[in-house]
């Protein structure tokens, strides 16, 4: 058995179908898994100042991962491998020496000096938690975790070789073998360690992300040889910096927000990450899937030179975005507390952690389309070859994104007619801690700002792209709205037939709700002549399962 599994990491996948079938089943189960942790989590401590600790304690580490690791990103280094392993075999080991000495320099070296000025920084940065029950824990957790951007990093680093061989097992088991030792840590190390369990677990998952690799890549280059090549090394980090940059002002804007549920009522960094994780859901289903799978397309029609197409690539995913992002967003408000409490519901997360998670989650969903359109029109400039543009873009809007965040926090504590307005709209009245509320807000203002900036300039150059785009997002957005006012009266409905104090009656209470309401949605579709719609239809009927999947890569831990 150990040596089929052994077989299995090293057998090359060559046909379409059979990489499709082994990264999709692999990428549900990992978000199965992930929503498994997420339950035990907010079962085991609820929206607590304990949880609180844990996930600050990932801020810090998440920050280098950014910074540091996303200079071996797969998608910036399987070029280079294919193009050296074209060549030979010891052009690609020497590419790869110079690449893995200069990372093990470069992060180890970070990593240090975090270590040190951990305590410090997170002094700086987390004040109310160092000095409350869990300062002493954050400080131990957040140490722990500085290893975790090393080993994640080596493995991305190995990933771009099972990549460029087409040896996808390791590569779609990793993310599973990492949830499964947060869940570890959680079951086995938390009740002998405490708090630093947890981070032991993170580190473990890691740590199994990376021996996967390992053994994978292991028969092809069994030998590092420390190399330092400053040519290569110049060409990757240029190739790599915007986009590292834009992560890392993506990730200080997510720490700044972060900092300011630090300073809130306990519990709210706990609110904050929940919503955050179930908001990211559609936006990976929908955003992230139509973007990764465009962009070779749009970079081979732009590269050569066929502008129209190119246009036409990227007005048809922008259509099926809004088609898909804008009922998802009225779904998700209307089914807020259903799906909170279907996912979370369990153990010491109480009515009150329900409420808040679902109304933060409510913010959140209003800029899922903006987040997708805007993953979508950056890659649309970088297969362009113009990094700039996205650069300048979104490091105007991470600074929005702390700037609205802490304008609307202003206004809750000193304005109560927006306070009021707010918790009215929102049902969370008589709630503590509220006003974590506005920090999805902000975020999602921002980000609403940032697409319209993006869509304002893709439109002056490409004029018939708007007009397009428009007309899909008024059929749709008006359906959706009817559709949501369905699933709304629905649920009251069934309110009267199950007990929605048990799971399986508000899951089923939000279930068929959806349904009934997305069966009114298609059939507007339908008497609408709804393109979008007939196009689906049309692919449904083609092997979509034959589709190569390509599985974005993470950009934080």
């Amino acid at each position: 058995m150990v040596k089929k599994f052994f077989n299995l990491l090293g057998k090359e996948f060559v046909g379409l179908h059979e990489a499709a079938y082994l990264l999709a089943f692999f990428t549900f189960l990992s978000q199965l898994l992930g929503l498994i942790r997420d339950r035990m989590l907010a079962g085991t401590f609820g929206a607590s100042a304990a949880l609180d600790a844990y996930y600050a304690a990932f801020r810090i580490p998440d920050l280098i991962f950014v910074a540091v690791a996303s200079i071996v990103s797969v998608s910036i280094l399987v070029p280079f491998i294919i193009e050296r392993l074209q060549k030979s075999e010891t052009e690609a080991r020497e590419f790869l020496d110079a690449i893995f000495s200069f990372f093990a320099v470069l992060m180890v070296a970070v990593s240090i000096v975090a270590f040190f000025l951990a305590p410090t920084l997170l002094a700086l940065i987390f004040p109310k938690i160092i000095g409350g029950a869990y300062g002493a824990e954050l400080v131990v957790m957040t140490h722990w975790l500085l290893l975790s951007p090393i080993l994640l990093g080596f493995s991305n680093l190995l990933a771009s070789v099972t990549q460029a061989k087409h040896r996808f097992f390791s590569y779609a088991i990793s993310p599973i073998l990492y949830n499964a030792g947060i869940i570890f840590g959680l079951l086995v190390f938390y009740p002998l360690f405490g708090l630093s369990g947890l981070a032991l677990g993170v580190v473990l998952g890691a740590l199994c992300h990376l021996v996967v690799q390992i053994i994978s890549v292991g028969r092809l280059f069994p030998r590092f040889r420390p190399l330092f090549n400053f040519k290569i090394i110049k060409r990757v980090v240029g190739l790599s910096f915007s986009r590292t940059l834009a992560l890392s002002a993506s990730q200080i804007a997510s720490l700044a927000l972060i900092a300011f549920a630090a300073y809130l009522a306990v519990g709210s960094v706990s609110v904050f990450n929940f919503s955050w994780n179930l908001q990211s859901v559609p936006l990976a289903i929908v955003g992230a899937s139509y973007t990764v799978a465009l962009f070779p397309t749009i970079s081979r029609l732009f590269g050569a030179g066929e502008k129209e197409k190119f246009l036409k690539e990227m007005t048809t995913a922008a259509r099926h975005i809004t088609f898909w992002s804008l009922p998802i967003v009225v779904l998700f408000i209307v089914l807020r507390a259903q799906i909170v409490r279907t996912v979370l519901g369990s153990g010491n997360f109480d009515w009150s952690d329900t409420r808040l998670t679902a109304a933060a989650l409510a913010f959140f969903s209003i800029s899922i389309l903006a987040q997708s359109l805007i993953l979508l029109f950056v890659r649309g400039y970088y297969a362009g070859g113009n990094t700039k543009k996205p650069l300048i873009i979104n490091l105007f809007s991470a600074a929005l994104i702390v700037i609205f965040a802490f304008g609307f926090l202003w206004l809750f504590k000193r304005w109560e007619f927006f306070r009021y307005f707010v918790e009215s709209l929102l049902r969370v009245d008589n709630v503590a801690g509220a006003e974590v509320l506005m920090l999805p807000l902000g975020f999602s203002v921002a980000q609403i700002i940032n697409a319209a900036i993006f869509w304002f300039y893709f439109a002056r150059r490409f004029p018939t792209f708007s007009p397009i785009v428009t007309r899909t997002f008024f059929e749709v957005f008006s359906t959706s709205v009817i559709m949501g006012f369905i699933v709304y009266r629905s649920l009251n409905v069934f309110d009267k037939i199950f007990n929605l104090n048990t799971l399986p009656g508000v899951f089923l209470q939000g279930l068929l709700s959806g349904f009934i309401g997305i069966a009114v949605g298609i059939i507007i579709l339908i008497l609408l002549k709804n393109r979008e719609i007939k196009e689906v239809w049309l692919t449904l009927h083609h092997k979509i399962w034959k589709a190569k999947i390509i599985a974005p890569e993470p950009e934080s831990l």
